[in-house]
């Protein structure tokens, strides 16, 4: 379980990155941070497309960033959302296609901090996608 000075840094860094969205389309905004085990944060913000299913998650872009730069252990992530250029109002979830990324890479333990106007929450991944299909269930 994550310390509280690193989660609330990992929040800040989210709302951060909410200002990097790209969301011509829905106007809504979300960054991400997500910490490797070694420490290191990786940042993501949604880019959205205008034929809308090329659109990547901000969970997803720090995660395909952060495996392109060679590291496969995770330890958290923060994720903020609202709508763009607005304070955020309220938690905001990661989809179900970026809790199936997770999975590839994050154990059950993996923490999700969801940062809200007031305050953080912690899921872990176990509780936010049970019962998963994973690279084990392939071996």
């Amino acid at each position: 379980m994550l310390d509280e000075t690193t989660r609330d840094r990992l929040a800040q860094e989210a709302l951060q990155n909410r200002e990097k969205a790209y969301v011509p389309y829905s106007g809504f905004a979300v960054g991400a941070a997500l910490l490797a085990e070694n420490g290191r944060i990786y940042g993501g913000a949604n880019i959205e497309n205008a034929a809308f299913g090329p659109t990547n998650c901000a969970e997803r872009t720090a995660l395909f960033s952060a495996v392109f730069a060679g590291e496969r252990h995770f330890a958290a992530i923060a994720v903020a959302g609202g709508k763009a250029g607005n304070p955020i109002s309220d938690f905001c979830a990661p989809c179900g296609v970026c809790r199936q990324v997770m999975r590839e890479f994050c154990g059950p333990d993996f923490e999700i901090f969801l940062v809200g106007p007031h305050s953080v929450r912690r899921y872990t991944l176990s509780e936010l996608l049970p019962e998963s299909f994973g690279p084990d269930d392939l071996r």
